[in-house]
């Protein structure tokens, strides 16, 4: 436990919680630790830092041991056992906080139900990057700790009680989609009057997460022609099938009839994202068929760059999910983002 004593007279006693110190655009961090005892040469530091009191450390005796709190430091390390799944591991504490760390290249899936349950939690703290984030090993994915120095025993246990006996809060999915299907849709480049952009544009977006072009196949504006490479690109081992091209209004665009005849089961026909409105999501079987509108040979960032990693990290996206995206999901290619859950800038 803890006492609150005058920082003169804490000279010789162990601080009892890590103590920061703040100078504007020079210096964040902890000047004094836990357990460091003081010296005569830090009170003035101390005062500089407007402490008049601080808590030092004093022995447990069984009337305080029975009090059943449990300090920010061992509930922290506590709160990160709950919460960091299968990828991810987590830090030293440091002023209280620990941080949940990525172990690997991978999808951040969070629960959020789950999220906000644990926050609801009076002085528990668990803040998250953006649930469907792209992942680097060793990035720093959500940090967690408690409002107070002591929290009450039972705050804790009923965290760990919810968080037991279900998938974890927050993993990391690999991503392991690797066989990709495209089909390019269009007479102007099946007669050979407009070269193919698609290709080399869908090939360096599914490079970067591992994966490869394993079929690609240009077909006419015809639902028949649509729908049996679509069939071909399954019987080959696609592990997911992108069909690009021919999604607006115009009579010729029925690349969604070609969908819906090769037997694929529609999720989504139109997205709440900008740009990407006429996206399209399918399955077809067990394998995901996404129809990628033109637009993506225009802009940087558009629906497919939030749908993708998803679906090669393997999560079967639902109608709800998309649903989800017209929170943020208008992207001005802005740097730095104008929206704090824009989808493009996770």
């Amino acid at each position: 436990m803890v006492k609150k004593v005058r920082v003169e007279d804490s000279v010789g006693l162990k601080i009892g919680h890590d103590m920061t110190k703040v100078i504007p655009g020079v210096y964040h961090g902890a000047a004094f630790k836990r357990g460091q005892v003081v010296k005569s040469e830090d009170v003035q530091t101390l005062l500089d830092m407007g402490k008049k009191y601080i808590f030092v450390e004093q022995e447990f005796d069984v009337e305080q041991e029975s009090d059943g709190l449990v300090h920010e430091e061992d509930a922290a390390r506590r709160l990160a056992i709950a919460f960091a799944g299968p990828g991810l591991r987590y830090s030293d504490v440091k002023q209280g906080r620990i941080d949940i760390i990525s172990n690997m290249f991978g999808l951040l899936k969070i629960d959020l139900p789950l999220l906000k349950e644990i926050n609801s939690i009076d002085n528990i703290v668990l803040a998250t990057r953006h649930d469907g984030s792209v992942i680097e090993p060793d990035m720093v994915v959500a940090g967690t700790k408690i409002v107070p120095l002591f929290i009450e025993e039972s705050s804790l246990s009923r965290v760990e009680e919810i968080c037991s006996g279900k998938d974890k809060v927050l993993q990391i999915l690999p991503f392991k989609l690797r066989k990709i299907g495209v089909v390019v849709t269009g007479s102007e480049v099946y007669s050979g009057r407009k070269k193919d952009g698609f290709g080399d544009v869908i090939k360096q977006k599914v490079q970067a997460f591992g994966g490869h072009i394993e079929y690609l196949e240009i077909v006419d504006d015809d639902e028949n022609m649509i729908s049996r490479a679509i069939i071909t690109a399954k019987n080959k081992g696609c592990e997911a099938i992108m069909v690009c091209g021919g999604l607006a209004v115009d009579p010729d665009d029925i690349t969604v009839t070609g969908l819906k005849k090769s037997g694929a089961e529609i999720i989504s026909h139109g997205t709440p994202v900008i740009p990407g409105a006429m996206f399209t999501l399918a399955e077809i079987g067990n394998i995901p068929v996404i129809g990628v509108p033109a637009l993506v040979l225009v802009f940087k960032s558009t629906i497919l760059d939030v749908i993708l990693p998803r679906i090669l990290a393997g999560h079967r996206i639902t109608k709800e999910e998309i649903k989800e995206l017209g929170h943020g999901g208008l992207c001005l290619d802005c740097s730095p983002c104008l929206f704090p859950v824009c989808p493009f800038c996770k």
